[in-house]
């Protein structure tokens, strides 16, 4: 009786392989050989993307210092697939929300010019293709971060550069890109992201991501105001239109600058991560259950992140779905519709949230031990 776990990670509380180890104790518990149990940890382009990627394809991860979402020094890391050939980039090593303490938080001052800086070093290594995985971001800059430390400059109307952040496009009169790292128009860069979101507008970067990066209601009206000129500034001086992309919102406008100054494509995270594993097809047609997960489910999960990856397949090979999630919004029929079989909240009861983040293993094991004692009681003969 096999029985795939393919998690996302449970987000500021336990990385995909953690989640999936937890539910495969909780199935042992229960009787279900561990030689049964297939773990296929999974991303959706953000945090964990290289680390999943590593598992699934081997190659080396290197540790270099640049420069944080709020110009400090980070440590971050970055992948070599392929001999090297391939690099992976995590944008939320360089620019992520966690290394932003929450009384520090600024979209508009935040900058991903750390992200250009692991493109740097990706380049230097001689890789020839680069996987940008585009989440968890704690900036809202367009990419403009990322684009200076290729070589761009955003100029005002004076002459002199724009200081970091999403908040001074507004200023923004002429980008100089005669000095973009020539390396780039020959390399691949493939950005992988989980969200369709526009760069501008109602369902844009700023006005539906802004207030979780520690932006007010006054500042999502500047942000969004300034990535709006930003792209007209790219359709007038560029002739780069990236104002109707799908998922050129996706963190911060990250993907907006990606595919303005590095010709990106993007593409789903999950998709690739599924397709890097290169068996998932065969391990779910041969499965009698796929367990799934995140943090919280919604009906948003069905749309690009992990869950719907994870379904989309599981419904091909007819193979039931079970999802497990931490906590448990509104209006699920979408993921239903997408072919989960149940939606299983982890926690046992009611409890504040630092104890359901606490004892998040704990409550995945029991609910993994649930599972395996319901599936035995099914079929007992196997």
């Amino acid at each position: 009786m096999n029985i795939v776990l393919a998690p996302d990670s449970f987000k500021e509380c336990l990385t995909a392989f953690a989640v999936a180890e937890a539910l495969s104790a909780g199935l042992q518990r229960a009787g279900i050989p561990e030689e049964d149990i297939m773990c296929r940890p999974l991303a959706d382009g953000g945090d964990g993307l290289l680390d999943v990627l590593h598992y699934a394809l081997g190659g080396e991860i290197r540790t270099v210092e640049v420069s944080g979402p709020l110009g400090e020094p980070v440590a971050a890391r970055f992948g070599l697939l392929d001999d090297g050939h391939t690099a992976v980039v995590e944008m939320a090593q360089a620019a992520g929300l966690h290394l932003a303490p929450p009384e520090k938080r600024d979209p508009c001052v935040a900058g991903t010019r750390g992200v250009g800086e692991l493109m740097v070093h990706a380049l230097d290594c001689g890789a020839k293709r680069i996987l940008v995985g585009l989440g968890g971001s704690a900036t809202n800059d367009g990419g403009v971060g990322m684009a200076t430390a290729l070589g761009v400059r955003f100029l005002d109307e004076t002459g002199a550069d724009l200081p970091p952040g999403g908040a001074s496009l507004r200023r923004l009169a002429r980008i100089a890109s005669a000095d973009l790292d020539a390396r780039l128009a020959d390399t691949t860069i493939i950005a992988a992201c989980d969200v369709s979101n526009p760069l501008c507008g109602e369902n844009g970067a700023s006005q539906v991501y802004g207030p979780q990066k520690g932006a007010t209601p006054d500042v999502v009206k500047t942000l969004d105001a300034a990535l709006s000129h930003y792209a007209t500034v790219l359709e007038t001086q560029m002739c780069v239109q990236v104002r109707t992309v799908p998922g050129a919102g996706a963190a911060g406008g990250l993907a907006a600058g990606l595919v303005a100054f590095a010709n990106a494509s993007l593409c789903s995270g999950v998709d690739l991560v599924l397709d890097a594993y290169g068996d998932m097809d065969d391990v779910m047609r041969d499965a009698a259950l796929v367990i799934t997960g995140e943090g919280a489910v919604d009906g948003q999960s069905a749309q690009g992140k992990v869950i719907a990856g994870v379904a989309k397949k599981a419904r091909i090979h007819t193979t039931p779905l079970l999802v497990v999630a931490g906590r448990v919004g509104d209006d699920l029929d979408a993921l239903y519709e997408a072919g989960v079989a149940a939606i299983l909240p982890i926690a046992p009861g009611p409890m504040p949230q630092h104890v359901a983040l606490d004892r998040a293993a704990q409550h995945l094991e029991q609910t993994g031990c649930a599972i395996g004692r319901l599936l035995r009681a099914l079929r007992p003969d196997q």
